[in-house]
């Protein structure tokens, strides 16, 4: 399903050559799950079929975090040479731009970058967040190569102590719904263990 494979109708005539529409549709995959749920293990392995991917890393480096830095070199040793990485947290650009198939990971370091920059834990507005994750939208409806997104499920954990917290798992829980509901299948990952949520439309 990642590559774009289908199984055929009954009576279905096809030509070598040429693609059905249904085949040639982009798709648009989102991944969810909690911490250390395998999640992204998972996207990658939706990918690995493909001999070029472009891994956009939304997180970037952290200057001193010696714990960022070992999860990070985990998930490098995990991919294929063959694939290239990306530090930003412009994806809406990657999208637009890519000519091979994307791995996003994840939203939640996305949004966390877009309040950092827009100054919104320190009062800034959230109305710049809300334009960036409707970018964000455009570029993943009109994306014009298979990709994988990667976000943290924040639904069913404890309410967190402060507004802040409070404020990042209401604006990453829409934007999981959003992106879900622009998205040719959703899975959500428990344990190691990848649930359908939704498959091809």
């Amino acid at each position: 399903a990642a590559c774009g494979a289908r199984p055929g109708d009954d009576g279905e005539v096809t030509t070598v050559g040429q693609t059905t529409g249904k085949a040639a549709a982009t798709q648009r995959t989102l991944v969810l799950g909690g911490v250390r749920s395998g999640k992204s293990r998972h996207a990658e392995e939706l990918l690995e079929s493909f001999p070029a991917v472009t891994y956009v890393a939304t997180g970037g480096t952290r200057d001193g975090d010696a714990e960022w830095a070992e999860r990070v070199a985990l998930h490098r040793v995990r991919r294929p040479r063959s694939w290239t990485t990306v530090e930003t947290d412009d994806v809406a650009s990657v999208l637009r731009g890519s000519r091979e198939p994307l791995l996003i990971d994840c939203l939640g370091t996305w949004l966390t970058a877009r309040l950092d920059r827009h100054d919104v834990w320190s009062g800034g507005d959230v109305a710049a967040v809300e334009a960036d994750v409707e970018d964000l939208l455009e570029a993943w409806r009109s994306c014009a190569v298979p990709v994988v997104a990667v976000s943290n499920e924040v639904g069913s954990g404890v309410v967190p102590p402060t507004a802040s917290g409070r404020l990042f798992r209401d604006l990453l829980g829409r934007l999981n719904a959003r992106v879900a509901a622009e998205s040719e299948a959703v899975t959500l990952v428990v344990a190691g263990i990848p649930l359908p949520l939704r498959t091809i439309r």
